[in-house]
């Protein structure tokens, strides 16, 4: 398996000594990811410019959205180029994870309700282990997301059955046997989905479970912002955020910058750049990582979650930070070549066996 099956150049110098070196480590070092998101039906749809003028939308951003306004924009998708996907922030980390070959759990709380079906059998195949707690109270939760020709994508989401999960539906003893806890900041749009989260980090200290959180959004850094510095400073351990979030955080424009401020709160930071890449500040030390992907997506959904589980794979490997963060600009520059936040069953069995390899080395 050759990386040009994947439409990657191949370094011109190789070391096959170092790559079976790095197989041989890799399989004796797999660990275990557990994960708390919201589970999202994704309903993918083409847009112009000025649809999103008409409908009220401020494009790049994720809204919270109520049912009556969901209900209008499935109304309005149903006259324009649609896909489907299961989707969500956390639960589209833990998916690409799972197809890697990393033991995951995903928890959160659908409905009892067809979409709660779906996304069950998704998980099973997947090879995701099921936490999801259903109810009756409210309906699984979708994200309308609205893709521009630019590729940039605009997310409405109606939470649904995830504003209910709470820390009675977290399982103590699956967080305490996991090696990596992962959540987002979408997590902190209600009272009990907080108290869901507290619950985690507090399992995860206990049993000394390296916590990963992924800032996620802008909007959310602007509710939340003193929160979020407090919980990086004090319980997390690795943090994700792109050039937006981190200007909002550290109220800067400059993301090296901004890397270096996250960097003094947290053991790991990571300030994602767009085209120009990634900064990844590690025990103060920061790594210029170069974007490895085309110049021109064809369509973003999904790479910050998929960056997320490149980084987390090369962390359950016991891999330098640096070579983590490579593969997640691998890994992120892949998904962007597609419609959705996910790899298709081919994709992902390509690019397993090229990480297992070791031929991402060469790229």
């Amino acid at each position: 398996m050759v990386p040009s099956q994947l439409g990657i150049n191949k370094a011109d110098v190789a070391t096959i000594h170092k790559r079976v070196v790095l197989y041989l480590y890799m399989k004796q070092t797999e660990k275990r990811v557990y994960g708390i998101g919201n589970p999202l039906i994704d309903i993918i749809v083409s847009v112009e410019e000025q649809d999103l003028v008409d409908l009220g939308i401020h494009k790049g951003t994720m809204a919270l959205i109520g049912e009556e306004r969901m209900k209008e924009l499935l109304a309005f998708s149903k006259t324009k180029e649609t896909s489907f996907s299961c989707g969500g922030s956390c639960p589209n980390t833990i998916i690409a994870l799972a197809s890697l070959g990393i033991e995951t759990t995903l928890a959160g709380k659908i409905g009892n309700d067809e979409n709660g079906e779906i996304y069950e059998k998704k998980l099973k195949t997947l090879q995701v282990k099921d936490e999801l707690v259903r109810t009756d109270k409210q309906p699984t939760g979708s994200t309308v997301i609205l893709v521009t020709p630019d590729s940039e994508r605009s997310m409405n989401t109606f939470l649904g059955a995830n504003r209910l999960f709470d820390e009675n539906d977290v399982n103590t003893e699956t967080v305490g046997q996991a090696d990596f806890f992962h959540f987002t900041g979408y997590m902190w749009d209600t009272e009990s989905q907080q108290r869901s989260i507290r619950k985690a980090l507090a399992i995860s200290k206990e049993n000394n479970t390296t916590v990963s959180f992924d800032i996620a959004d802008p909007f959310a850094v602007g509710r939340y912002r003193e929160t979020f510095l407090s919980l990086i400073k004090n319980q997390c351990n690795i943090v994700y955020a792109n050039r937006e979030e981190a200007r909002i955080l550290f109220d800067n424009y400059d993301p090296y910058e901004c890397c270096r401020s996250m960097g003094k709160l947290c053991e790991t930071a990571i300030v994602k750049n767009g085209k120009k890449g990634s900064y990844v500040c590690h025990n103060g030390l920061i790594h210029t990582i170069p974007v490895k992907g085309p110049v021109i997506p064809v369509d973003t959904t999904g790479a910050g979650d998929v960056y997320a589980a490149g980084f987390l794979y090369g962390q359950c490997h016991n891999l330098s930070i640096e070579d983590s963060a490579l593969i997640a600009s691998i890994l992120a520059g892949q998904i962007i070549t597609q419609r959705g936040a996910q790899f298709s069953t081919e994709q992902a069995k390509v690019l397993r066996e090229m990480l297992d390899s070791g031929f991402w080395c060469d790229l």
